[in-house]
């Protein structure tokens, strides 16, 4: 008899907490349906993308919109390699992102150790004005970046891409505020050991914040990669375009040729999900960390 009511009794404390965790478990199903929705219209584009580049173009204007490929075809893709200097564009862009990223990395990393932990003169009206300019568009600067490039005679090379790029408020900012959690103490006690500053920060303050710097190599690489607009006031040789300026040079105004397009975007992009596969964890870590911060 014991062992019924104990049977009976687990069978009612179920009943009971059931109707409780409903409400949770109804919850979690919206938020994965949603979760689920938002992932189908992000990656249906980039699949038509994907297979588009292996259909012929009588296909790919043809009104009967299909995702698979009717009849597979690899004429876009070695068009596309044989036609243009696929190569050069691909190692341009490795060039500007690759450098970029680790130049932008490394003094937003300097400069936000130095807005975190040390005193200088107009600290707080210099922190003011980098915040002032996250504010302002992007277009608002090309004129004065236009004539500093015309200044240095940097059109066409890779430190015109590269340089006007490589600092940014935002990478201050986000490095500065990772930095501030380094205890004072820490660094305190590497200058009684006689560190210098650079070495304080090159291996104190740098392995700490590894989080933010994943973060903010992650973005900048991504907005590198993915930049159009510079490049396409900075260069015009052919053979300094990157990926993709030399993508949208492939749609004249007489000549659609949008099965190589498709074909150089499909290239273009695996890069950048490689990267951003490689280092997903310490992406998401970095976020998570700079959230509970």
């Amino acid at each position: 008899m014991a062992v019924v009511d104990k049977v009976v009794g687990s069978v009612r404390d179920i009943r009971v907490s059931l109707p409780r965790r409903w409400p949770g478990v109804v919850a979690l199903v919206v938020v994965n349906l949603v979760l689920l929705v938002g992932v189908f219209v992000e990656v249906t584009p980039y699949l038509f993308m994907a297979f588009g580049a292996f259909k012929n173009n009588e296909e790919i204007f043809s009104s009967n919109l299909t995702l698979w490929p009717h009849e597979w075809t690899l004429g876009n893709m070695e068009a596309l390699i044989t036609g243009f200097p696929l190569a050069r564009w691909m190692f341009n862009t490795a060039v500007v992102a690759v450098l970029g990223t680790a130049v932008a990395v490394l003094l937003a990393s300097l400069a936000g150790f130095a807005f975190a932990k040390h005193d200088f003169r107009f600290k707080n009206v210099l922190l003011v004005i980098m915040l002032v300019t996250l504010l302002l568009p992007t277009q608002v600067l090309l004129v004065p970046q236009f004539q500093i490039m015309r200044a240095f005679d940097w059109f066409n090379t890779y430190q015109g891409l590269i340089v006007p790029r490589a600092v940014t408020a935002f990478g201050i900012i986000l490095m500065r505020q990772y930095t501030l959690s380094v205890p004072n103490e820490l660094l305190d006690a590497a200058r009684v050991d006689g560190a210098t500053e650079f070495r304080i920060w090159w291996r104190i303050v740098l392995p700490l914040v590894r989080p933010g710097v994943a973060v903010l190599g992650i973005l900048t690489f991504l907005g590198l990669w993915n930049d159009f607009f510079w490049p396409l006031i900075i260069t015009t040789d052919p053979d300094m375009f990157v990926m993709n300026l030399g993508i949208a040079s492939l749609v004249g105004p007489y000549d659609f040729r949008y099965g190589m397009l498709l074909s150089g975007a499909l290239l273009a992009s695996l890069p950048v999900i490689a990267v951003f596969i490689f280092f997903q964890r310490q992406f998401v870590s970095g976020l998570t960390r700079g959230a509970l911060k």
